[in-house]
């Protein structure tokens, strides 16, 4: 909970003041790991939607919601799960290939 707070502070703050937000037409990516088996399925949705609304362009595939945490990290947080790295892989490809297509100032490139 303390992780979900910090980056709605964080967020808060970077979309101020009102009319220039550091977010608008900016590209991204949303993703998460819980212990839990939905997979952040909730948070992220939320999280979407305040995207929208600061008006930034969130990837739509592949959605990364990583159940079983546990199950997927070592001791020392590192990723061992060699399907859900892949999956993580598959979703920066798309957000890069996302930024280049939105541009800078959100403003789609031809491509």
């Amino acid at each position: 909970m303390v992780r979900v707070r910090c980056i709605e502070n964080a967020i808060d703050w970077a979309s101020r003041p009102h009319g220039d937000s550091a977010w608008n037409g900016k590209p991204a990516a949303i993703m998460g790991a819980t212990t839990g088996a939905i997979g952040t399925a909730r948070a992220q949705l939320h999280l979407r939607q305040i995207l929208v609304y600061l008006n930034m362009f969130p990837i739509n595939q592949p959605e990364v919601m990583i159940s079983h945490a546990m199950d997927r990290f070592d001791q020392e947080g590192n990723l061992t799960d060699v399907p859900t790295r892949e999956h993580i892989i598959g979703l920066l490809q798309n957000l890069v290939d996302w930024a280049g297509r939105i541009g800078p100032n959100g403003n789609m490139q031809n491509t």
